[in-house]
């Protein structure tokens, strides 16, 4: 938190400090705070322009001193008098201007600094900590004309903390007005000008994409006429465009009244940006600052836009609607159908204040203020007004696009042609025959999220899989990896052009999977297959028995009389994997595992042997298995 204990209660301390510094100490006293709202604040809590005492019972003046007030104000301000002074300043007074009679300085600790206004998307100031070197320099204004005192309203302990220096205003402030001046100059990254800080590559791309989605820049960043137009305003980018095209739409009068009230912030009672304008227009909180506004925004544009009137029918509402799209084209919204929520242009949701039905129910927003929590699925809408789609696509025709949509959806392919504005679904119309690239992309998203199993897997294909995935494993290259994340990969490659014929999940149980498959045999290695991981191994008893590639180690079930006569356990993978025998009774149950068939035949054949004999007498259970002969079936050993 910038402030201890809440903004009201640190410029409650502000002020007595200051109090504190007239008792304590003679001449003037220069009060550092950050903002005009805060000179306003700390000078009313001082009691107005008169009424405090100082050493020796003189009265003393307060002086409000800020970039906004009148010339004469700002003198008045700066001027010695007869009596002590209190001059309340924020950061203009920190070195820029010399305030004569200083003895004392009161820092409050805090700065603005040009951050860009999330909740209004406009260029504006955030309150934050001072840094030591603008404290050092403020503290020095209380020693210009001799010994002064500093009191600052912060410990020890926190000035130890501080940042060293403030942040360069390239790396935090809103880009978009300087991106707008760096393409004017015909160097639309900066190459080339001897800037002391880079601006950051995030924070101009940024910049940018606002300007082409204003027009104010082309595709190719160059700039365009209403670009140039813009600039000549010297104001924020946004509010240049929507001042500029405003005027033709709903007349200079109406724009510039809009323009200011953004400009401005003024809040809007109940989120209802249409009230607040009425409200300002019969001479509400801040209409003052708002007239001056609207007046110097009527000045500075073109004769030709200036003399236009509007006369195209459209409301207060849908004028103010109009205006704040212009500005905000990322901001218009339209209400889902499902539900009471908005979706913005921009992709992110947005929704009411509970309780507030001035706005509830209509189709389009056009949202000038929100608030973001990073826990929320939504935006809050703070101030917003009405809007219609066809005010909509021409607030935001840059945003607007007609696109092929083919993806994977409940078990099909869904194809059709989307008419959008930004993330907002106009309509849309079934495509009978879409972009084979583009089926193919999104049957790959199907199986991505579905996984291959939604494939017909014959017998066949899942054995080669399996023998392909030992090998794998195995001898590693060339043999491919087979595992599901690297079929998905590859999945071009195996299944080549019988992507682009799928339409549903039934589709995709007529692929040919073996013959997909066999695609990604190496050559000529794959002449060895048979050779390395056989379908099946020919046993002593002559019998050939299939092998299970399955587990990590291939296993061989078969009857142990059949494996009667063999001395050594059976490898693949030219030697290098003995498979793992899992001998069989004779009525087919597993008796015993083993990769090592000459050690069994010694130490666990004879334990098999004594338990299965008497249950199973018609079988052969010689006593060395090495000697006999195997026996394939049910035979009686001979007398």
């Amino acid at each position: 938190m910038i402030y201890r204990h809440g903004p009201q209660h640190h410029l409650d301390h502000v002020a007595a400090t200051t109090r504190q510094a007239l008792s304590e100490q003679a001449g003037d006293v220069l009060v550092f705070v950050p903002g005009a709202r805060e000179v306003d604040e700390v000078a009313r809590r001082l009691g107005g322009l008169s009424g405090l005492s100082g050493p020796g019972g003189a009265d003393v003046d307060v002086r409000p001193l800020h970039g906004r007030l009148p010339t004469s104000a700002q003198d008045l301000a700066l001027t010695e008098g007869v009596r002590r002074r209190v001059v309340v300043s924020t950061a203009v007074a920190e070195s820029s201007l010399t305030v004569p009679g200083v003895r004392s300085v009161v820092d409050a600790g805090l700065s603005r600094e040009p951050r860009t206004d999330h909740r209004r998307g406009l260029a504006g100031l955030v309150t934050v900590r001072v840094s030591k070197a603008a404290a050092t320099q403020r503290a020095g204004r209380a020693g210009r004309e001799g010994p002064g005192t500093v009191y600052r309203c912060w410990s020890q302990a926190e000035h130890a903390h501080l940042a060293a220096h403030p942040e360069p205003e390239i790396a935090t402030a809103d880009l978009t007005s300087f991106a707008l001046e760096l393409a004017l100059w015909g160097s639309p990254d900066g190459t080339g000008l001897a800037l002391l800080d880079a601006p950051p590559v995030a924070a101009m791309e940024a910049a940018r994409t606002t300007l082409v989605d204003l027009g104010l820049l082309g595709p190719a960043g160059e700039v365009t006429a209403s670009g140039t137009a813009a600039a000549r305003l010297g104001t924020d980018p946004r509010l240049a465009r929507a001042l500029l095209d405003g005027a033709r739409l709903v007349g200079s009068r109406r724009a510039a009244e809009v323009v200011a009230l953004l400009g401005e912030d003024v809040r809007a009672p109940g989120g209802d940006l249409v009230a607040a304008l009425r409200a300002l227009r019969r001479g509400g909180p801040a209409s003052g600052a708002w007239s001056l506004a609207v007046k110097r925004l009527l000045g500075s544009l073109p004769e030709d836009l200036r003399a236009l009137t509007g006369e195209n029918g459209l409301g207060d509402d849908l004028a103010a609607g109009t205006v704040v799209a212009l500005a905000h084209p990322d901001r218009i919204a339209r209400r889902r159908s499902d539900s009471s929520a908005y979706l913005m242009t921009s992709g992110t949701g947005a929704v009411l204040p509970r309780g507030e039905g001035g706005l509830t129910g209509l189709g389009w927003l056009a949202v000038a203020d929100v608030d973001r929590s990073p826990r929320a699925r939504d935006a809050l809408v703070r101030s917003a007004a009405p809007l219609e789609e066809s005010l909509a696509l021409e607030a935001a025709a840059s945003r607007w696009e007609e696109a092929e949509e083919v993806r994977w959806g409940e078990g099909r392919i869904v194809a059709r042609r989307i008419t959008r504005l930004g993330a907002i679904e106009l309509g849309s119309v079934a495509l009978t025959d879409p972009d084979p690239t583009l089926v193919a992309d999104a049957v790959r998203e199907g199986l991505s999220r579905e996984g291959l199993d939604v494939l017909r897997w014959s017998e066949a294909a899942t054995a080669l899989r399996e023998r392909l995935a030992f090998l794998h494993r195995s001898l590693g290259d060339p043999w491919p990896d087979v595992g599901d994340e690297a079929l998905l990969a590859s999945i071009d490659t195996w299944l080549g052009q019988d992507l682009a014929r799928v339409r549903t999940t039934r589709d995709l149980t007529r692929i040919d999977v073996l013959a997909g498959l066999r695609r990604l045999l190496p050559w000529p290695e794959a002449g060895r297959l048979d050779e390395l991981a056989p379908e099946r191994l020919s046993v002593p008893s002559g019998s050939t028995v299939r092998l299970d590639y399955a587990p990590d180690q291939p296993v061989l079930a078969v009857r142990v009389q059949e494996m009667y006569g063999a001395t050594s356990t059976p490898r693949l993978a030219d030697g290098r994997v003995p498979v793992l025998l899992h001998l069989l009774s004779p009525a087919g149950r597993p008796a015993a595992v083993t990769a090592d068939l000459a050690s069994f035949w010694t130490t666990g054949y004879p334990g098999m042997r004594a338990d299965l004999r008497g249950r199973y007498p018609k079988h052969s259970w010689p006593e060395d298995p090495t000697a006999a002969a195997p026996l394939k079936g049910v035979k009686r050993p001979a007398r």
